[in-house]
């Protein structure tokens, strides 16, 4: 009696690549740094380019004070000025309570306003006593107190850890000090916490072990990536995040960017870069990348200089 014949072995299928969500910070972190100054017009206009090429989360105004951050001094005007889409949401950086209260105001009287606030802590007593005038302990209790004011406002709330990875004027910050960070932070309950490296010093070995720690540490909260180009590292270390679970990364159109408190900080990492990345590993994300290198070439017109995006000069592949 011969045996039945085995039945073929089905092929190993690889599972999908999990998406990820862009924030696009361009509009705010983007320009905040700029000498010359981008009017009203120009950024709203930025902003509808970038929500055709499928942005749906954008940083769109800082509520900060306009002399020390003179770019972002028309932050109602903008918000006001916002396409009216239901399928978007709009961020405005907020770094104390004044600035809390006039996100708010942008949503008195019925209208829409910001949808989100982004707070800021720092993980180093230099750069926060720069950015915020403020250590790394304070900015924390800040933040918690911001989250619980936006909170009982009905208005969602996240939060960007700086320098999370080296202080320009401390150094090396200790991946203890910015695990103990996120702890404090998750106990106010924000939508998500960012990991930044708000001076472009991370590598991406540095950037798998602290986002593997944090999320150990807090995993009910999602967790996303800032990272800057600074060093050339940027991109590598988005995808260094994307595979250790991070389910968001910012990035700003052209790689514009840079803080007004840290010397030598250069631009994000631009926005068609990292499309291009993900697109080539299958990775989905909901944005266009011809639109997004049409409109790249657009805001170089605007503001007269090159963008410092690579794929933006040499186009997508393949053409």
């Amino acid at each position: 009696m011969t045996a039945a014949p085995c039945p073929a072995r089905p092929e190993p299928t690889a599972a999908a690549p999990r998406a990820v969500e862009i924030v696009e910070v361009g509009a705010r972190d983007g320009l905040q740094n700029e000498a010359t100054p981008i009017d009203t017009a120009h950024k709203l206009a930025l902003i509808a380019r970038l929500m055709a090429a499928g942005a749906r989360r954008l940083e769109v105004a800082s509520f900060v004070h306009p002399r020390l951050v003179p770019q972002m001094a028309d932050a109602e005007a903008v918000v006001a000025g916002l396409p009216a889409d239901a399928s978007a949401t709009y961020v405005g950086l907020v770094l104390n309570k004044r600035g809390l209260l006039r996100a708010l105001e942008t949503r008195a009287g019925g209208r829409r306003g910001v949808d989100e606030i982004g707070c800021v802590a720092v993980a180093s007593d230099g750069f926060g006593n720069a950015n915020q005038g403020m250590g790394w302990q304070a900015s924390v209790e800040t933040v918690k107190d911001l989250h619980r004011l936006a909170h009982a406002e009905g208005l969602a709330a996240q939060v960007t850890v700086s320098v999370c990875w080296g202080d320009p004027f401390d150094g090396p910050v200790a991946p203890d000090r910015v695990v103990e960070i996120c702890r404090r932070l998750a106990e106010a309950g924000p939508r998500e916490i960012a990991l930044a490296d708000t001076i472009g010093v991370a590598v991406p070995a540095r950037v798998t072990e602290l986002f593997h720690r944090v999320a150990e540490a807090v995993p009910d909260i999602p967790l996303r990536g800032h990272f800057h180009d600074t060093r050339n590292t940027g991109i590598a270390n988005a995808w260094a995040a994307y595979e250790a679970g991070a389910s968001v990364l910012d990035a700003s159109l052209g790689g514009l960017g840079g803080c007004p408190f840290a010397p030598r900080a250069t631009g994000n990492i631009a926005t068609e870069d990292l499309v291009y990345l993900l697109d080539r590993s299958g990775v989905g994300h909901g944005l266009d990348l011809a639109a997004l290198i049409d409109t790249a070439g657009w805001m170089a017109e605007v503001m007269a200089k090159p963008l410092p995006g690579r794929v933006a000069r040499a186009g997508g592949f393949p053409a």
